[in-house]
């Protein structure tokens, strides 16, 4: 007889696995398929060299006690296997329009007075649009939680100022309240952690992203993988299974409904729900088909554009980075304040013809956690984003066995990103010890996104909100969580998996946060002093080493 489950999920991204152990805590029989050798999608980490990377996670909000992923960490019982590092508290972003750098504090208050010091003559707007990317980033949380008349009242006249945003755009947002070009590329410079140029996204995106790192940046101890590890043996724990390289090639429907999966070696699996962490156009278009579909779905299907894809350069080097300037903040590299028109060149295939790329952002993870250093070496993250056509022509090569003039390009690309890098950081392309670039077709076969995706859908004013893909689908025990429906980046895709394994339930999400895991471990990524001793050893031996 074959296995039946009462819930199937598809893919072990940050939303599928939240939705798995959510359901399986809840008592349900849980099965994740992961056609990766490792889980977590975007939160998976790999090892090159014997250096660690993690391509999809280098900063997080809302971990720091009471944040949002902090209560639903502790809530699901993960907090137990988890601990993170915070970003410098004094700049978890650093802007650098040109030569000139400008950082990003924790705290609302103290971004807003760091960027009136930086520009005094803009301080109206300064404070208007920082209280306004507050206003509507808690007025859409608040929207659903009327529970008098007078609160109704008060909501009502809060959607009213908050709702005027909702067909216009971050650079409308930003140009609104900014009249200094430097400042408004600045206030733009985060554009990065949604991949669409300022004039192009939702006002709401801009300001969820702003308003997401109020209380700092944080990033996981032992690099991204550190949470899908702590979810997996939290969904063992419970009861639930997964399967790793398990690619499911059909969702099984019958008279409309959902009744199981066929993987792609053949086996038939049950199941009267199906959660897919796939991207539309995986789920809908190869998974289901368009024929089993309405025409309302295909339209959008057929009509949706997908997220930027990029350029990833993972590198090791043998420099004291901390000597040269850096630290364990994110490091957003622009040539001039036009922010919005380098991001719109990365939404083409500028990156190959250019002589280097007018954007970049770089990462150092061993400064955001110390206790990855290995060999004394510091491992770096660069990005730049690139569209999936420029790769287009060696899309029907394998990894692996990619032609020579493939091969050749990421070399010259290669070259490219080092050589802007040696602007900011000189000297630095004397030290690599180690490197290796990814490209979207890398992407497109280690996370199965749809032309090499980085965020799902693409993030525009007629993607998101009601544009977006529902969790609850129009085929009945089909579920959807991930990058394209609530919201993207680990915070979005875990609160979408929370709201899947709730429609299935058909209960609060609250009512889903029962386990009181213990408070997080969280050490300060530039103070060492301060984690405790034993670390601060393994530390100094991966200096010395």
């Amino acid at each position: 007889m074959p296995k039946t489950y009462d819930a199937i999920i598809i893919g072990s991204g940050a939303g599928g696995l939240t939705a798995a152990v959510a359901l399986a805590q809840a008592g349900q029989k849980v099965l994740v398929c992961e056609q990766h050798g490792k889980p977590g999608g975007w939160t998976h980490s790999f090892t090159l060299n014997g250096y660690r990377f993690s391509p999809g996670v280098h900063y997080i909000g809302g971990v720091g006690t009471g944040g949002s992923l902090d209560r639903t960490y502790r809530g699901l019982g993960v907090s137990e296997h988890l601990a993170f590092c915070e970003l410098n508290p004094d700049g978890y972003d650093h802007i650098i329009i040109g030569d000139k750098q400008y950082d990003f504090p924790k705290g609302k208050e103290n971004l807003k007075n760091k960027l009136i010091e930086y520009f005094p003559h803009e301080a109206e707007g300064i404070t208007g649009y920082i209280d306004m990317v507050d206003k509507m980033v808690t007025g859409l949380g608040n929207m659903g939680k009327v529970k008098s008349p007078a609160t109704a009242v008060k909501a009502a006249g809060g959607a009213m100022s908050v709702m005027r945003w909702a067909t216009r755009s971050g650079q409308d947002l930003i140009e609104h309240f900014i009249t200094d070009p430097i400042l408004r590329g600045i206030l733009g410079g985060q554009a990065g952690d949604h991949g669409v140029p300022p004039s192009q996204v939702s006002a709401f995106v801009q300001a969820g992203i702003m308003h997401h790192y109020f209380n700092g940046g944080y990033y996981p101890k032992g690099g991204a993988f550190a949470i899908p590890k702590a979810f997996v043996r939290e969904l063992k724990q419970a009861g639930g299974e997964i399967r790793l390289k398990t690619s499911v090639e059909k969702i099984l429907l019958e008279d409309g409904k959902v009744t199981g999966v066929k993987l792609a070696d053949g086996e038939v699996i049950h199941t009267k729900n199906v959660v897919s962490n796939a991207d539309p156009e995986v789920t809908f278009g190869k998974l289901i088909g368009r024929e089993s579909l309405s025409k309302k779905l295909v339209n959008k299907l057929d009509r949706v554009t997908y997220s930027v894809s990029a350029l990833s350069l993972f590198f090791a080097v043998d420099m004291d980075l901390r000597a040269a300037g850096l630290d364990s903040g994110n490091f957003w590299l622009y040539d001039n304040e036009d922010v919005d028109g380098l991001y719109k060149l990365g939404l083409t295939d500028h990156a190959l013809s250019a002589d280097e790329p007018g954007m970049m952002f770089l990462t150092v993870t061993t400064l955001k956690d110390p206790s990855k250093m290995h060999s004394g070496h510091h491992t770096c993250e660069a990005f730049t984003f690139v569209d999936y056509s420029a790769f287009e022509k060696w899309s029907d090569s394998k990894k692996g066995d990619r032609p020579a003039d493939y091969e050749a390009e990421k070399e010259e690309l290669s070259e490219k990103l080092f050589r802007k890098l040696e602007k900011h950081v000189p000297g630095i392309s004397k030290h690599i010890v180690y490197w290796s670039l990814s490209t979207p077709l890398t992407n497109e076969h280690y996370i199965n996104a749809t032309r090499g995706n980085q965020y799902g859908i693409a993030k525009s004013r007629r993607q998101v909100g009601p544009g977006a893909f529902p969790i609850r689908t129009e085929i009945d025990g089909l579920y959807m969580c991930g990058a394209s429906t609530l919201s993207h980046g680990v915070a979005g895709a875990t609160r979408s998996g929370l709201a899947a394994a709730a429609n299935i339930l058909d209960c609060g999400i609250s009512d889903l946060l029962t386990q009181n895991g213990p408070p997080m471990e969280i050490y300060p990524s530039d103070d060492i002093s301060k984690w405790p001793e034993h670390l601060q050893k393994k530390i100094a031996r991966g200096l010395e080493e």
